[in-house]
């Protein structure tokens, strides 16, 4: 089984968001049975539940790593933090997250879905009077290029969050309606220009007919406000032809997306495969071991990570230079602290020692010198490079040398 999903919404402001949020959980606990190990979500600011609960109650029913798929439209620094507090309150959990949806092409076709819902809700080429109330002038039909719309974001004190909204709006245009007027942006509140503001720029471009395309993925109050100032400008001119869309909702096109970002995160976090012949190397399972000149094995690593690392030790691939090889074994291990001139010193005073009693033996320091760099290292130096460093069986030697500096 994969481990759980975790969907993390930003709020709910009211009932009917957070009840549209549970049903669209529900929807992909459904999609994903037998598959994934289990699926819950939880809200960043308001709403129940929680993500802090979401994130105890999976740690509670014994998992220990969880992938979380944001479940909103803006980049916002209070899911990672959210993440972050969650990893503090229970310290043996591991969690991988994706990036917000944003002005994802999914995201993009899915409004142009509720777009053209909207237009068709009446015959494709609606009219309106070009004459006054007792003319008997012929109705006209409305043309694409007659056709506006108002994409309308909640709105945010903060700049960066609005720009993005213009963004989507200029993206949409150009990837789903270009053949319309005009793509206008609008904010619910805290950013001008407002709904009315948005339709009203619309009508002096020469727009006949306006969709009010809101960008937010669930129902709720907010909704409800970018509704009715529409219907409140609507009725001021009647003349006009105001229409307003659905949100994205909890639908199968949205559910293909989540399930697209999950398997993605799951791959970002799998460790890097060797292939044949990228580097002249062969992957590190079912290679012989390597031997002496007694036909015995110089070592046998027992990790993945080492699998790079051997080449660049020069056990399987060409030799590199003592600081450069070094410098390049900390990086593959990842350890923090490993500094490779102190690595050196070791490795120098190991070589030293050994070479005393064994020429041949300073040589097989060449071949593994960094993990018996490594090795020589203090005792607190051990227990830091402890987790990472492979399990290394040396050639025999004399026992006084190897405790000089072999391991």
């Amino acid at each position: 089984m994969k481990p759980p999903l975790l969907l993390i919404g930003h709020g709910a402001h009211d009932d009917t968001g957070a009840a549209e949020f549970g049903r669209f959980v529900h929807r992909l606990r459904c999609r994903l049975d037998q598959v994934v190990a289990d699926v819950s979500g939880g809200f960043v600011a308001k709403g129940r539940p929680s993500l802090s609960d979401s994130v105890a109650s999976l740690v509670t029913r014994g998992h220990h790593r969880l992938v979380a798929v944001p479940l909103v439209l803006g980049d916002s620094d209070d899911v990672p933090a959210a993440i972050a507090r969650a990893r503090v309150a229970h310290p043996i959990l591991t969690c991988e997250y994706g990036p917000a949806l944003g002005a994802s092409p999914q995201v993009l076709a899915l409004m142009a879905e509720r777009l053209a819902d909207a237009l068709a809700e009446m015959p494709r080429l609606a009219s309106v009077s070009v004459t006054g109330e007792h003319g008997e002038a012929p109705w006209e039909p409305v043309s694409p290029a007659e056709t506006a719309v108002v994409l309308v974001g909640h709105g945010s004190s903060d700049t960066r969050a609005n720009a993005d909204v213009h963004r989507v709006s200029r993206l949409f245009w150009e990837t789903h309606a270009p053949e319309l007027l005009t793509v206008e942006t609008a904010y619910v509140a805290d950013a001008p220009p407002s709904v009315a503001q948005g339709i009203e720029r619309c009508r002096r471009l020469g727009a006949k007919r306006v969709v009010v395309l809101p960008y937010l993925l669930f129902a709720g109050g907010v909704l409800e406000r970018i509704w009715a100032e529409a219907l409140a400008y609507a009725a001021g001119h009647i003349d006009l032809d105001v229409r307003c869309a659905e949100v994205i909702g909890d639908c199968e096109g949205l559910a293909d997306l989540i399930i697209d970002r999950y398997e993605q995160v799951l791959l970002a976090a799998e460790p890097p495969a060797c292939e044949p012949g990228s580097d002249g190397a062969e992957p590190l399972a079912g290679r012989e071991p390597l031997v002496d000149t007694e036909d015995e094995p110089l070592g046998a690593v027992e990790s993945w990570r080492l699998d790079a690392g051997e080449r660049v030790l020069g056990i399987a691939g060409p030799a590199v230079p003592e600081q450069e090889l070094l410098e390049a074994v900390g990086e593959q291990l990842s350890l923090e602290g490993f500094e490779p001139a102190r690595g050196a010193e070791a490795l120098n005073a190991s070589r030293a020692a050994v070479a005393a009693d064994s020429p041949e033996g300073a040589e097989s320091l060449d071949l593994v010198g960094s993990v018996n760099g490594v090795a020589s290292l203090g005792a607190a130096d051990q227990d830091l490079l402890a987790p990472a460093r492979p399990s290394v069986r040396m050639l025999p030697r004399d026992e006084a040398a190897m405790a000089d500096g072999l391991v």
